[in-house]
C-alpha cells in the first residue's frame, strides 16, 4: 500500500504553530487580564509600609497618597496602551475568514 492512496491530495494538514499575529493577540489579552491583578498587588504595597508613629522612619501620609495616585494614573496608562494596540491589531486584521479555516 503507498501512502498516495492512504490520503487524497486535496486534504492539507492544519498548522501546528499559531500564526504569529494570533499568538500576540492572545499575550496581549492575557496581559491586559493581568492588569488589575497588578495593580491589586501594587495599592497593598502600602499595606506594608511601616507607619510614622510605630518607627521613626516611617511613610508619611503625604508620600503615601502620592504612590497611590502615581500608582493609578500608571495603570490608567497601561490600560490605554493596551487599547490602542488591541484597536491596531484589530485593524491590521484584514483576513477572510475562510481563509482561517482549515481546508477539507
Amino acid at each position: 500500500m503507498s501512502s498516495g492512496e492512504d490520503r487524497p491530495s486535496s486534504v492539507s494538514r492544519p498548522s501546528l504553530f499559531l500564526e504569529r499575529q494570533s499568538y500576540r493577540r492572545r499575550r496581549l489579552s492575557d496581559a491586559a487580564r493581568l492588569l488589575p491583578f497588578m495593580g491589586a498587588a501594587l495599592f497593598a504595597i502600602p499595606l506594608l509600609w511601616p507607619d510614622s508613629q510605630s518607627a521613626q522612619e516611617g511613610v508619611t501620609l503625604s508620600s503615601a497618597i502620592f504612590y497611590i495616585f502615581t500608582c493609578w494614573a500608571v495603570l490608567i496608562v497601561a490600560s490605554l496602551v493596551f487599547g490602542f494596540a488591541a484597536g491596531r491589531m484589530s485593524a491590521q486584521d484584514d483576513s477572510d475568514p475562510e481563509t482561517d479555516q482549515w481546508q477539507r
